[in-house]
């Protein structure tokens, strides 16, 4: 664990925003594909329908045990982490068989062509998600120890093979397209759990061996390693690993216990329109499958940029700031540069967030109409959902980094709080989107979500504040945008919008080109003003090359 937190949890968040945009780009051109392929029915029952039995179960089944896991993982007693993360086999088993059946006896039926194949994918759904749960231990080990790398190759791997699969399957029998998302659901299920393994057994042989016969180590894969608890393939598993103390840690039982009410309700939370959408048929299936590309695409940053830096930088709270300490009680270093990189942080997304509301507002229709052609524009719904959801993004940015800082140095007395406040969130946020939902249709979906966002926010806000309340530190000024970068924003609005009405509809081009400059225009200014922090990251990025060179 001698590795640094902070570059790996960079690297982590860079290498991850990398996979996120190659991932993102697969699933539109696949989306497409499938449209054209074999229509919107279908992409909304695999897209909606049967992905979100996926998220549930796994973010049920693996979001508390992981959290609490990560948790100053280099105090860890690894054998009492590894007996409790293996836990998550059996819940999500158990999960499946509940939530299997809701989802096939309870739910609003499919239309009679399509049931028999609805019905094989819930249940392959349910498989591949048990074997993706019995890889998590070797996961968490490679996410403590910094494998930041192994990671994205093996997701992206994972990612292709489930897509080739899916695309070969559609191509050969397309009236088969529910039972190829079936197949390649497992395959690809079993072909990350062999990579991990594969990988490890292979690892653990290697660093054995060099440990043996004393050589110096010269790989930096092994460099920093030799530390490494696991000396078998099998301590892994539950109760192989030697193991002095009880069998599970008491500590992480009740954090997980608090992060299992928290992930309820932020799974309601995050996935609250689909379950509006599955429980209530406010849409159709074809419906589902415009709205789902339309907040898709409307998520671009949220998915390729923010969730990354928000999973990122939880892990990197965890490292540096204790739970239950009072911050003037911990190492000045680490409070400061926590304060420092949170400050930094809610710069960024804000600033990104900002240039996404001013630009979308005027190329929503031109991004949309690049994507789907005029099919996909032939109303305004989509053109309006797409400007309305660049607003919640910019919510989502701010929400998912203040977020992230408060649930990594929460304790669990003020977990258990919190969780309470979620459970009213969660009930307005259920309540508003049904009644937006009848009144505006799936805009209401959008707007329910940014009031959530927002008092999200406050909460969040209002906590940091308290918890920096006696220190000199103001980690939340990050979120003030300075003077210059609005004027450039307000102007670039004014600009574009007028481009659009006049420009678009002689030539699309020409409009682009306008928003280029503008984009060029905004970008110059906030480099400009934070020409301090891009220095520090370029003088970090040239370090680091040249201690790779030598």
């Amino acid at each position: 664990m001698a590795r640094n937190i902070l570059k790996s949890s960079i690297e982590n968040a860079s290498f991850s925003i990398v996979f996120q945009i190659i991932f993102r780009c697969i699933t539109f051109i696949l989306n497409a594909f499938i449209i054209r392929t074999v229509g919107q029915d279908v992409l909304g029952i695999m897209n909606v329908r049967l992905l979100l039995l996926e998220s549930t179960i796994l973010f049920l089944s693996k979001e508390p045990l992981l959290k609490a896991c990560l948790t100053d993982s280099k105090s860890h007693n690894w054998a009492q982490v590894i007996n409790l993360i293996w836990i998550s086999v059996p819940i999500s088993a158990v999960l499946s068989i509940l939530l299997v059946y809701i989802w096939i006896h309870v739910l609003s039926p499919t239309d009679a062509i399509y049931f028999p194949q609805y019905k094989l994918g819930c249940y392959a759904v349910a498989v591949s998600c048990v074997i993706e749960q019995a890889t998590q231990s070797v996961i968490l080990v490679a996410q403590s120890y910094c494998f930041v790398k192994l990671k994205i190759v093996f997701e992206t791997i994972y990612i292709l093979g489930r897509t080739f699969i899916f695309v070969y399957l559609v191509v050969t029998y397309p009236s088969e397209a529910i039972n190829a998302f079936s197949l390649a659901q497992i395959l690809s299920a079993v072909l990350l759990c062999a990579l991990y393994y594969g990988f490890f057994a292979w690892y653990i042989k290697r660093l054995n061996e060099i440990k043996e016969q004393e050589n110096e180590v010269t790989s930096p894969l092994f460099a920093d390693m030799l530390d490494f608890p696991f000396r078998s393939i099998l301590n892994f598993f539950p109760g192989f690993m030697f193991n002095e103390e009880e069998p599970l840690n008491k500590n992480l039982l009740v954090l997980t216990v608090s992060f299992v009410k928290q992930s309820v309700i932020k799974q309601v939370l995050t996935e609250g329109e689909k379950y509006v959408m599955t429980i209530s048929p406010v849409l159709t299936f074809s419906q589902q499958s415009i709205y789902d590309i339309v907040n898709n695409l409307g998520s671009l940053a949220a998915r390729f940029i923010f969730r990354p830096i928000e999973e990122s930088s939880y892990f990197y709270f965890t490292q540096m700031i204790q739970r239950d300490e009072p911050l003037k009680k911990q190492m000045s270093t680490n409070v400061s540069e926590a304060s420092e990189v949170l400050s930094q942080l809610c710069k960024v997304v804000t600033s990104i967030g900002l240039v996404v509301v001013v630009f979308g507002q005027s190329y929503s229709y031109t991004l949309l109409y690049l994507y789907g052609g005029e099919k996909l524009v032939q109303t305004s719904l989509p053109v309006t959902l797409l400007q309305f959801h660049c607003f919640a993004i910019i919510l989502l940015a701010i929400n998912g980094v203040t977020e992230a800082y408060v649930f990594a140095i929460m304790n669990n007395r003020q977990l258990d709080r919190y969780n309470y406040l979620m459970v009213i969130f969660s009930i307005l946020f259920l309540l508003i989107s049904y009644i937006l939902t009848n009144i505006l249709g799936p805009v209401g979906f959008i707007l329910a979500n940014c009031v959530n966002m927002t008092a999200r926010i406050l909460h969040s806000l209002y906590f940091i504040k308290q918890k920096y309340s006696d220190t000199k530190y103001e980690p939340l000024e990050g979120l003030v945008p300075s003077r210059n970068f609005i004027i450039i924003l307000v102007l670039s609005g004014l600009c574009t919008k007028y481009s659009e009405a006049i420009l678009l509809p002689k030539s699309m081009l020409f409009h682009i080109g306008v928003g280029a400059i503008f984009f060029l225009l905004t970008a110059a200014i906030w480099t400009s003003e934070n020409s301090s922090l891009l220095k520090l990251g370029y003088e970090k990025y040239k370090r680091r090359v040249s201690l790779k060179a030598d």
